[in-house]
């Protein structure tokens, strides 16, 4: 009865402890990045800022080639101009807080900042696979039911998906968000990567983290899964389609409608294949946070580069467009 009597109240000394515990959340997280050399920061923070730089001004060059010349207002450069759009918020929902950090010697993201991060992460990046999935079927429309084109893929029916990818992605994003707040946190609160990975928080919670993993595995067959069925089997029927056409001409034109797409599918897929391969096979931080990168910056940077050169109709709206703002410069300087 004693041991009893003494024993009891330590177990609900300990729950309480624990309780108590679990309510606080931390008040920062560490980012390793990719190395924690001193003499390395100068040429990580060059690399990483040129690469931005081009990200974003790549990008807003295609937006604003696409919105300055009337032909080229067509559901396709539709798409391209929105996955633009979310590429260049993509690279700056991390970079920027990267940059900063090496600028002040800091690998410090405080809870907020990060869950922040996490939110904006699963947002864009949602946005960037259905935005593919909605640009394969616009060129399955345009290749498999040519006469139909402008009467299936109208105006109307382009924003309308735009917004549905909008409002799943939002929702997506919400769900892991929320599915993150309700973990707590103990010990070190490292983190292997230059921004505030999913998968990563989840690992260091020191509460039941099941459901969490659970979440995340049933999104992403259905997010990542779906869409990319959905690109399959468009490129099935695009295949069968330029099969059928008799002349080589035409099923060159054909096929050069789909080659930046496919180029950026390919690039997209696998390097975000690249980082769950990398994280399963390794616990080394610069591998994980190598393969993030090729994910998060490099695929938003060639974007550009991919659908700008082999694309007449863009490189003649660059060209327009430079003309006509080295005109306006010349009658402001006048």
């Amino acid at each position: 009865m004693q041991a009893k009597h003494v024993i009891l109240p330590f177990i609900c000394s300990h729950l309480q402890n624990m309780a108590q515990r679990n309510l606080t959340r931390p008040s920062e997280f560490l980012l390793l990045g990719f190395s924690e050399e001193p003499e390395l920061q100068p040429l990580i923070f060059g690399l990483f800022l040129s690469m931005y730089l081009i990200t974003a001004f790549g990008n807003l060059l295609i937006i604003l080639a696409i919105s300055s010349d009337s032909h080229l207002h067509t559901p396709m450069y539709f798409f391209l101009s929105n996955l633009s759009f979310v590429d260049i918020c993509f690279t700056s929902t991390t970079i920027p807080k990267m940059l900063w950090n090496i600028y002040i010697q800091s690998q410090v993201i405080t809870y907020e900042a990060c869950i922040i991060q996490v939110y904006f992460l699963m947002l864009f990046a949602g946005l960037d696979d259905f935005l593919l999935t909605v640009m394969a079927y616009d060129r399955f429309v345009a290749i498999c039911h040519p006469l139909n084109y402008m009467v299936i893929v109208n105006p109307k029916v382009c924003r309308i998906l735009v917004l549905v990818s909008w409002a799943i992605s939002v929702l997506h994003s919400l769900l892991q968000t929320l599915m993150v707040l309700r973990l707590s946190f103990c010990g070190e609160l490292e983190i292997p990567h230059y921004f505030c990975e999913l998968n990563q928080m989840v690992q260091l919670a020191c509460s039941d983290s099941f459901p969490n993993d659970l979440v995340i595995y049933i999104t992403a067959v259905l997010l990542a899964g779906g869409p990319l069925t959905g690109i399959f089997y468009s490129y099935t029927k695009i295949a069968s389609s330029i099969h059928r056409i008799s002349s080589a001409q035409g099923k060159y034109k054909a096929f050069s409608t789909c080659v930046s797409h496919l180029s950026v599918v390919s690039l997209f897929y696998c390097t975000s294949l690249g980082v769950y391969v990398s994280s399963a096979a390794t616990h080394s931080s610069q591998s994980s946070a190598t393969a993030s990168m090729m994910y998060t910056v490099v695929t938003p940077m060639l974007n550009p580069f991919i659908y700008s050169l082999r694309n007449r109709d863009i490189k003649r709206a660059l060209k327009a467009f430079f003309r006509m703002a080295a005109i306006k410069r010349t009658l402001v300087l006048r």
